[in-house]
């Protein structure tokens, strides 16, 4: 038995607002509650609603570019740089730029909706 696991078809969440997010390991593929590790394509002009996550979340950018609001200061990534979030701060997520947005999102412990506290 192998001491290592193989992802092949990680688990395309279901959205409707154009964002592609592949969990490739987490709750919904390999039942891994202490990590996930999610691709994702955010279209132009996507944006999330602030949120106050319960984990730390660490972002790398691919391509282009993404907008984060955190505790009110803005930041913007860029291909080739990377960010960690700390659990429990507000942050909002957006794409408000002409092109899409590749990049790796990596939560620990895993990302769960009920432990996203998303403001309406």
């Amino acid at each position: 038995m192998p001491n290592y696991t193989i992802q092949k078809s990680p688990f395309v969440v279901p959205t409707d607002d154009g964002k592609l997010i592949e969990e490739h390991h987490g709750l919904a593929t390999t039942r891994n509650a202490d990590i996930s590790i999610a691709h994702m394509v955010a279209p132009p002009g996507w944006s999330e609603p602030f949120q106050t996550p319960e984990f730390e979340e660490y972002t790398y950018i691919i391509r282009g570019k993404k907008q984060f609001i955190i505790e009110g200061e803005t930041v913007v990534l860029e291909a080739g740089q990377s960010i960690k979030i700390e659990k429990n701060v507000r942050v909002q997520y957006s794409n408000p730029f002409d092109s899409e947005c590749e990049y790796i999102a990596v939560c620990r412990p895993a990302f769960s909706i009920e432990k996203v506290n998303r403001e309406s």
